[in-house]
């Protein structure tokens, strides 16, 4: 989900953002992209991905450290709050002491004071954490990729096509672009915009050639301030639309994804659309984003190439789903 600097100066760039937007001719010539993989096709450019594709780069695992790439669930994390989505809470349902109480099950109190019983449930909004951006999150002119409508196919009960239960299990190759370790910080400044030759030059630096089909994590270092929800939040640097486009369309990626939760920078960079990036990947290439992928153990350990593996929550009709990727390094 995209999200938007929200604290001090940045709210009044957002603000100034939003009135400067106006639809023109020009924007309303944006469409959303048709499939070539055919009318029903639901999935993009997961497309790419193949049984040889998959098979080639599992025979290419050197086996030793895994990397987990997912972010940790608790209160007070950094979410999107700007647009009054929840934010992510965790509660007990049961606990020793008040199962004993309670007795919810009717076991008594001998069976209850042996039998520790806890259970806990949660809420959240479905861009929070470490997740994928189904193909439904963004469209163009009430429809999304494959020119499927809100008119038709959304109902109460969310997306009828293209929402999360589609994305399949991700097994694919996985390349990591590590802009500050290139730039030799620690860190992009806030607000950074990243541009294509900012890719090539870190693709260069680390030795690593694109392939189609790839699932491309760019490293903005925003990362190392997770546990600090105000700042991880405040102006993050982020992905431009020429970069973008470099990526699918001179790369060839599949996936694009990045560490921090507005994955694109802002002020937008179109006139009349607040969010050209997310509506280029999602709607017009069918290509969809990952967010709030932890990129700091593969960035030290200088690894950049891998066996990316994730699977999304199977949610019917929503436009995001929580992911747990794994890099594993390959020879």
């Amino acid at each position: 989900m995209t999200r938007f600097p929200i604290s001090g100066a940045s709210r009044h760039v957002l603000t100034a953002a939003f009135a400067a937007l106006s639809l023109t001719s020009a924007l309303s010539a944006q469409t959303v992209g048709t499939s070539p993989w055919g009318d029903d096709d639901e999935l993009g450019r997961l497309n790419l991905m193949t049984e040889s594709s998959r098979a080639a780069i599992l025979g290419r695992i050197s086996g030793g450290q895994s990397y987990d790439l997912s972010v940790e669930y608790f209160i007070g994390m950094p979410s999107w709050q700007a647009a009054g989505d929840p934010h992510y809470r965790i509660w007990m349902t049961h606990t020793p002491r008040g199962t004993t109480v309670d007795d919810p099950v009717r076991v008594g109190q001998a069976i209850n004071d042996h039998v520790s019983y806890s259970g806990s449930a949660f809420t959240m909004y479905a861009h929070t954490g470490t997740h994928i951006d189904a193909l439904s999150h963004f469209g163009l002119n009430g429809e999304i990729w494959n020119g499927f409508s809100a008119d038709e196919h959304l109902g109460d009960r969310g997306w009828q096509r293209a929402g999360a239960e589609t994305i399949p299990a991700i097994i694919a190759r996985g390349v990591l672009i590590d802009l500050p370790g290139a730039q030799e910080l620690d860190e992009l400044p806030a607000g950074y915009r990243v541009t294509r030759q900012d890719l090539i030059a870190a693709l260069a630096r680390q030795n690593t050639v694109l392939e189609t089909g790839d699932v491309v994590l760019i490293r903005t270092g925003r990362m190392r301030q997770y546990e600090s929800a105000a700042t991880y939040m405040d102006n993050a640097p982020g992905l431009g639309l020429e970069a973008a486009r470099y990526l699918v369309e001179e790369a060839g990626a599949m996936i694009v994804g990045a560490d921090n939760l507005s994955f694109e920078a802002f002020p937008s960079e179109i006139e009349g659309n607040y969010v050209p990036v997310h509506t280029y990947l999602l709607a017009q290439q069918g290509a969809p984003i990952l967010e709030l992928v932890n990129l700091e153990a593969l960035a030290t350990d200088q690894v950049y190439e891998f066996a990316f593996l994730a699977g999304s929550l199977k949610l019917r009709g929503a436009d995001a789903a929580p992911l747990r990727p794994i890099a594993l390094p390959v020879d």
